[in-house]
């Protein structure tokens, strides 16, 4: 199957003079090729929220081609063709007018996710428009991680929302995060606050030296937690003040994952692509899904104890094809806190799954385990 998403691959194809059998073209305006099209060998082909006119439409169903047509009067575009960017979901935003998010793209699809019933829309097109969305989505992040043949070292951050700017815990995070993105890993998270955006700002300052991460995070603390007013302005500042150059954006690239179910909170402004869901179940699934060089558990509450445990399904079962770590960090609180690494370690009993489960507080002993099991999968041939 091929996917055409940009007006220079349809002219090229058109330009081939082959047919467009299993050719899927999504989310272009074709308005302008109606006399190509009439003539092109379209069986086979489908047209997913293309703009079409009339005469290029009739001749698209007369020559056996499947149509999707577009949406109306949707925030969001059902077909999107890439992943969104804090650039794209944050435009308009002004960090000296906080109330200025109100008018960003992200907050309108906010709003109208809630106008229209939440996660049970009212409506079979909304429902319909959503799921599109939402397979769109993960098109484009299949596309990303695949990195055009190598794939990238996926390592996913999990922790609490709730962890505060200024908690020692959200440095650690940071340092981790950046430190392996440095060593060639690709860090992905809920996409979130708290311990979320720690997994982004590191990334972000990969390039960076550790004073200058904690000049990035003396300046976020001044407003530590996602329920203050200027908490994303504060995150834009530090974008400002520490920007990443051309290549930069591409050794300090990050994934965040988070979802409109959980709209109050909106994704952070450090991850550089970001695959916001509607269907939070489609989105926590996928996000430990693709997670195959392993996951890191930072403090959490019972979001990140969830993930926990499907995780551990996942891995128990192995139902992705690929057993990776699972590493705890905090001893003291995955032990008596939420003591959760017992149950797991007795789970965990004779499985394979067993050897890549580690208990620590050590940064070095976390980053050690995700080399090695990365130097054993390579080894294997398998992606990891």
């Amino acid at each position: 199957m091929t996917e055409i998403e940009t007006i220079e691959a349809f002219e090229r194809q058109l330009r081939s003079g082959g047919s467009f059998r299993n050719v899927v073209v999504q989310g272009l305006d074709l308005r302008g090729f109606t006399r190509e099209i009439s003539s092109a060998p379209l069986a086979g082909a489908a047209f997913m929220g293309c703009q079409l006119e009339q005469e290029a439409l009739q001749a698209a169903l007369s020559h056996g081609a499947l149509i999707f047509p577009p949406f109306l009067g949707l925030p969001y575009h059902p077909y999107r063709s890439n992943l969104y960017t804090p650039e794209e979901l944050y435009a308009g935003f002004d960090p000296a007018r906080p109330e200025s998010y109100t008018g960003t793209l992200d907050e309108r699809i906010y709003s109208h996710w809630n106008a229209q019933g939440r996660a049970n829309p009212p409506s079979l097109l909304e429902t319909l428009a959503q799921r599109l969305h939402d397979h769109a989505v993960t098109d484009a992040m299949e596309e990303l991680l695949s990195n055009g043949g190598k794939p990238r070292k996926v390592v996913a951050i999990m922790g609490g929302h709730s962890m505060l700017r200024a908690q020692p815990d959200y440095r650690a995070v940071a340092l981790l995060a950046r430190e392996l993105t440095r060593r060639g890993f690709f860090m992905v998270s809920g996409g979130g606050p708290g311990a979320m955006e720690a997994t982004h700002m590191g990334a972000w300052f990969a390039r960076r030296s550790e004073a200058e991460l904690d000049a990035g995070l003396a300046m976020l603390g001044k407003a530590p937690s996602y329920k203050d007013r200027e908490w994303l302005s504060r995150a834009f500042e530090v974008r400002a003040a520490f920007p990443l150059s051309l290549d930069d954006r591409l050794a300090c690239a990050s994934l965040g994952i988070p979802t409109w179910h959980y709209g109050h909170e909106p994704p952070n402004a450090f991850a550089t692509f970001i695959a916001k869901y509607f269907a939070n179940s489609v989105r926590e699934d996928g996000l430990l899904t693709i997670a195959t060089g392993g996951i890191v558990y930072s403090p959490g509450s019972a979001g990140t104890i969830q993930e926990i445990f499907q995780d551990a399904c996942q891995n128990h079962y192995n139902t992705v094809g690929v057993v990776s770590p699972m590493i705890f960090l905090g001893h003291e609180f995955w032990t008596r806190t939420r003591p959760i690494y017992p149950l797991l370690a007795q789970l965990a009993q004779g499985q394979e799954y067993g050897r890549y489960l580690r208990i620590t507080d050590s940064l070095e002993e976390i980053i050690d385990a995700l080399e090695e099991y990365d130097r054993a999968q390579a080894a294997r041939g398998t992606p990891g």
